[in-house]
């Protein structure tokens, strides 16, 4: 095979679309079985500029993850409007989380399927994204309890837990959802039906607790 030809462009657009090719490829063969010529023909360039720009395959696949990673981050936080009450912002979060990762299922699954299985340092790379979204998360509680009750007694590490459960389980919700053709506001209204009964009773001061009798018998 011929060296590919490629017409002049700044280099940042050239950049973006070698990135574009490369999501698809890792996304759809995963980052072992990808190839730089595969994604140099993807991308309508020859294998050594691919090379100049980004160096290596593990640059390549790390400039993915950053860029994916930048793009979910940014598209949740720009689907809450904080002027909205506790569960319009929080779903409005959510359908933002399953709109981007619908629209984007080769990003989500470099950044959730790839990034995660192939060790550092492409799993501190999602584990950054990660924690970003979960202090997101977390704040959204803590502020939708204030707005509920003055004095909520409700510790911000338990906040984090819950926070932490349920970006998890958007996580396996988006997953289940692109699989099955579940639209993203149906994966949204099913997590918030699943979620949000037991956050408006903690953030209203009435949490559930274990049976005392039961947990003495356990004990």
């Amino acid at each position: 095979m011929g060296a590919v030809k490629t017409k002049r462009m700044p280099r940042a657009v050239r950049e973006q679309q070698m990135l574009d090719a490369a999501v698809r490829t890792f996304g759809q063969r995963g980052y072992m079985a990808a190839s730089m010529d595969e994604i140099a023909e993807l991308a309508g360039v020859s294998k050594p500029l691919v090379y100049l720009y980004l160096n290596s395959k593990e640059d390549l696949f790390t400039a993915c993850i950053r860029r994916e990673a930048a793009a979910l981050t940014e598209a949740v936080r720009a689907g809450v409007r904080r002027d909205l009450p506790a569960d319009r912002q929080l779903w409005e979060g959510l359908e933002a989380f399953f709109t981007h990762t619908a629209r984007n299922p080769d990003g989500w699954s470099v950044l959730h399927l790839q990034a995660r299985t192939h060790g550092e340092p492409f799993a501190g790379e999602v584990a950054t994204m990660r924690a970003e979204i979960v202090a997101f998360v977390t704040q959204l509680i803590l502020a939708a309890a204030r707005e509920a009750h003055r004095d909520p007694d409700l510790p911000e590490h338990e906040v984090a837990g819950l926070a932490e459960a349920l970006v998890g389980a958007a996580e396996a919700l988006a997953d289940w959802a692109n699989a099955t053709g579940v639209t993203a506001r149906e994966a949204a209204a099913t997590l918030m039906n699943f979620a949000w009964s037991g956050l408006g009773n903690m953030m209203a001061g009435r949490p559930w607790t274990p049976p005392q009798a039961a947990a003495q018998a356990s004990g």
